[in-house]
């Protein structure tokens, strides 16, 4: 789904290890803004032997950020959970209690065949006891769809299911640091994963596939604190803006802001974008130069650009450069 608001809110979605103990006071002491998404992971991120640990850590978590919610006014992110399997979900959700209406959705690693009718199921499960929707986020970088022979039946295939919850999808989110790791590559901080031309064309299919319909975000960048890390970041961004994505996996908190914001609107398209959605219909002309007569603005071949760009301006906002 792409025609509401809601699924461009995910923006910047802030990865740590579901056992971080300390997530909770930095989250109800603004560390990180106001502006981001959280995903408590359980699956990467955390040894096989210590999952239990981390799901009591995770549910601690919740329950202490419910009770603080209750007394302190700060920012509550979107949190997800990023789970292994489709078991892991309603035991969570058991587990979370009351808590569990901090939690916006669950996150889906490695979305195959294999594993796709149960995550379905189960997000259909919580979703028929739940007081508020539950949406789900799952992530495509399973080896699976590296092979160029069978990719577009997986891809296909993958989409007929999540029809059954198309409106709980509220974004589709890729793996580029999976789908590298089967080629053994590894880019460097001033290079965009753009240009590593096996992993950008499985995006480009992902984008054909999904892209009309759901909101697709943007890969992690795992740069931080080189000296061209923001530059490189600002650089992918760019990149996956121009390829159809929307907002960007994190892993540090200083990387928030830079998402922010390069995906803010100019006020050039966002004045253009605004012109084309109040067209006087009544014209015999559906086509005019724009404001600062730079581009043509056409009302039936740009009208869906100008409502994904009204949607992203309203999250990120915009700026007059």
């Amino acid at each position: 789904m792409n025609n509401s608001l809601s699924y461009y809110s995910v923006g910047a979605l802030l990865y740590c290890p579901a056992n971080r103990r300390s997530i909770v006071d930095s989250v109800a002491g603004n560390r990180f803004g106001t502006k981001y998404s959280l995903a408590m992971c359980l699956e990467d991120t955390i040894r096989d032997d210590c999952v239990a640990e981390a799901e009591h850590i995770l549910t601690d978590s919740l329950q202490r950020l419910d009770r603080y919610r209750q007394t302190r006014n700060f920012y509550l992110p979107q949190i997800f959970v990023r789970v292994r399997n489709a078991r892991q979900i309603g035991r969570l959700c058991k587990a979370f209690g009351e808590s569990a209406r901090l939690v916006t959705g669950f996150i889906l690693p490695k979305f195959s065949l294999e594993n796709a009718d149960s995550y379905i199921q189960e997000i259909i499960r919580i979703n028929e006891t739940a007081a508020e929707p539950v949406y789900t986020m799952p992530i495509f970088e399973s080896p699976s769809i590296i092979d160029p022979r069978n990719r577009y039946e997986i891809l296909y295939t993958l989409k007929d299911k999540l029809r059954q919850i198309e409106d709980r999808v509220l974004n589709i989110r890729v793996g580029g640091n999976d789908l590298c790791h089967a080629f053994g590559f590894r880019r460097h901080d001033d290079e965009s994963i753009h240009q590593i031309r096996p992993v950008a064309d499985i995006f480009s299919d992902i984008i054909t596939v999904y892209g009309m319909d759901y909101v697709i975000s943007g890969p992690v960048w795992e740069y931080y604190n080189s000296p061209n890390w923001e530059r490189g970041l600002y650089h992918e961004i760019a990149d996956d803006k121009l390829c159809g994505f929307v907002g960007k996996t994190v892993i540090y908190p200083s990387q928030i802001a830079v998402v922010n914001e390069a995906y803010k609107v100019s006020e050039k398209d966002y004045a253009d974008a605004a012109a084309i959605l109040n067209w006087d219909r009544a014209s015999h002309s559906l086509v005019a130069g724009s404001a600062g007569s730079e581009r043509m603005n056409e009302y039936k071949t740009h009208s869906r650009w100008a409502q994904r760009t009204l949607f992203l301006a309203a999250y990120f906002g915009t700026r007059n450069y």
